[in-house]
């Protein structure tokens, strides 16, 4: 017997969008439990001030600093080297057993369990170098944990422009890479962006490397040798040793705040670049 067409595809059509409202649904209740725990705690005073009594009293000023740095100064060191293995991969090599396992490594470092990249920075960047926990440990550990997400994101963004560009762009008598820099990288801009938006977003989130690396100092950070705490760690030392649930849930609330912002800054700039090249 021979289902009709329609049928078929109005099953699917509802099947996606429950799997669609699920999934939203979801992420609205987890947004509404931490805002409606958290917001009666939010003050001017509870994101400018320092805390005081272990967390207890203040508020995350240095914890917010401490986020800022981490996540800008890790994305300026993965973003050139993301980038220029992406186009290394894409441009200038043809399809071996060097590149398979080039990729084979990157989709590796990709799964490997945040916790791990923590007792890899706490052994080689703290101990063995001797930096300490320190800004610049918890950096460069995360340079390396957010390097997969550029570089994957980045080679299919190159791949997915149409040839042809190329070939008119080589046509016109420019190189190879004035063809990269005028043609192919423009084109590429709105994936490479979403990659780059993406990394921000994890070192924003993440806690476990961060406390091997960076330490969990309640002061403000100066100097990339100095130890500090990101939004994340804050919230997870207050909420797991009961500290201050109150502020546990108020930093929570500046943390997912930090990230829509990042992801509606993500959008705007890759509706931008479309604009701007399409």
């Amino acid at each position: 017997m021979r289902i009709n067409p329609r049928i078929i595809n109005r099953l699917v059509r509802m099947g996606l969008n429950v799997q669609a409202f699920f999934t939203v649904g979801i992420l609205i209740i987890i947004v509404a439990i931490i805002f409606f725990k958290g917001f009666p705690h939010m003050s001017f005073a509870f994101i400018f001030s320092f805390p005081e009594d272990m967390g207890r009293e203040g508020g995350i000023f240095p914890s917010i600093v401490g986020t800022i740095q981490l996540a800008l100064l890790s994305i300026l060191f993965a973003t050139p080297l993301g980038l220029g293995t992406a186009i290394f991969l894409t441009e200038y090599t043809r399809e071996s057993l060097f590149t398979k396992l080039i990729r084979f490594g990157v989709e590796s470092l990709a799964g490997i369990p945040s916790i791990l990249y923590g007792l890899f920075g706490f052994i080689f960047f703290v101990i063995k170098l001797k930096m300490g926990w320190s800004l610049l440990a918890g950096v460069l550990t995360m340079t390396i944990m957010i390097l997969p997400t550029i570089i994957r994101t980045s080679e299919e963004a190159i791949r997915a422009v149409p040839r042809q560009l190329r070939i008119v762009s080589y046509s016109l008598s420019a190189s190879k890479w004035e063809t990269i820099k005028k043609v192919v990288l423009p084109a590429a801009m709105p994936g490479i962006l979403t990659g780059i938006m993406l990394s921000i977003g994890r070192a924003v989130g993440e806690t476990a490397a961060i406390i091997f690396t960076m330490g969990s100092s309640l002061r403000l950070p100066l100097s990339v040798m100095d130890s500090g705490r990101t939004m994340a760690v804050h919230f997870y030392i207050l909420a797991r040793e009961g500290i201050s649930m109150e502020k546990a849930y108020g930093t929570a609330v500046v943390l997912v705040l930090s990230i829509l912002l990042i992801n509606i800054l993500a959008y705007y700039i890759m509706n931008k670049a479309i604009a701007r090249y399409s």
